[in-house]
Order: C-alpha cells, then structure tokens, then sequence
C-alpha cells in the first residue's frame, strides 16, 4: 500500500474512533484498537502487559499522594519497561519524590524526567498538545521505508516538544525524526528509541 492509501486510511480510522468515543463503544474500540497494536508491536505480549501493570501502578502512586495531586500534573507513559514522566510541578523535589517511587516499582528499567517546573498547561495548551500528537502519528504514516509500520511509534507531546518512542532500526528512527521536526507547531523532538 502506497504512503497516501495508508495516510488516508489512518485519517479515516482516527475519525471513524472519535465519532465512537461519546459512548460505551469506545471500551469496544479501545480494545479492539488495543489487540491490533499488539499484533503490530515489536514488544513481547509479555512487555505490554507488563507496561499496562506499571503505567496502573504509578497512576495509584501519584493519585494516592496529595501533594502530587494538588501541586503537579504529571503525565506519565510507560514504553518497554521504561516510564516517561511529562507535564508540570511546582517543585523539582517534588518531582524527584515521585520519580523514586516509580523507579522502585517491579520491573522498570528507566525512569526519564521530563517534567517542567512551573505553573500547570491550561486548557488550550493541553488540547494544542492532543492535536500536535495526532498531527505527528498522521504525519509518520508517509515514512517512505518498505515494512515500516508507523503503529511501533508512541508518541507524547508536552508544550510543543515532541517524545518519540519506540522499538525501530536506526534508519526508521531517523525517518521519523525528520518527518516529525518539520511539522507545524513542534518546538523540539526527544528521541527515546531503542534500536533492534
């Protein structure tokens, strides 16, 4: 399928799941959705579950203490056993608090900090980030690599910068990055892969 096919059939599916999302068959798409990126994922069934595992733990870490609740609003994406912590706080203490405690959870490998220090997103800015974030999944749907399958991409957006994820060669992380530096609004692309 040519690189045009498959982005308009991406755009067809992310507004096919939207018109979905205002009921409960969103539960039905999300998993339906959620079996397809493990067939296409380069992570072991293993690795998935786990990270599904880890990603509840830290979400009960951080909703159980106040200060985190009231003081941040961190964002946090787990990837191959590795958590990405985005968003904002008030304190880097504050922050560095909650990086250990996830860090102490089974099975992590990383925990990489990304968090702002400073006053929360707005409203706005945080639907700016949900849009650029989808902006980029299109976008790497063009990678013109034979076999590349742009589903092996997490991508996280937080005030404009852009966090790529993923499990990819050298040369399928390099043909992201140049795809996702040059779309509209994206101040600043982190490459977190790891390469096979």
């Amino acid at each position: 399928m040519n690189p045009s096919a498959r982005r308009t059939l991406a755009i067809i599916f992310v507004l096919f799941t939207a018109s979905l999302l205002g009921g409960c068959a969103a539960v039905v798409v999300g998993g339906t959705a959620a079996g397809a990126s493990v067939a296409h994922d380069r992570r072991t069934v293993g690795t998935v579950v786990e990270d599904k595992e880890i990603l509840l733990r830290a979400m009960r870490v951080r909703g159980d203490d106040p200060d985190l609740t009231q003081r941040s609003n961190i964002d946090i994406t787990v990837y191959n056993l590795q958590v990405l912590l985005t968003g904002q706080a008030e304190s880097s203490d504050l922050v560095a608090r909650f990086a250990q405690q996830v860090a102490k959870i089974a099975r992590v490998r990383k925990v990489i900090d990304e968090v702002t220090i400073g006053a929360e997103e707005t409203w706005g800015e945080a639907s700016g980030d949900a849009y650029l974030t989808t902006r980029v999944k299109l976008a790497i749907f063009d990678v013109g690599i034979e076999g590349f399958d742009p589903l092996r991409v997490k991508v996280v957006s937080s005030q404009g910068t852009v966090y790529l994820m993923g499990l990819l060669k050298p040369e399928e992380a390099d043909a992201v990055t140049d795809k996702v530096r040059y779309i509209s609004g994206v101040k600043k692309v982190v490459r977190l892969f790891e390469y096979i």
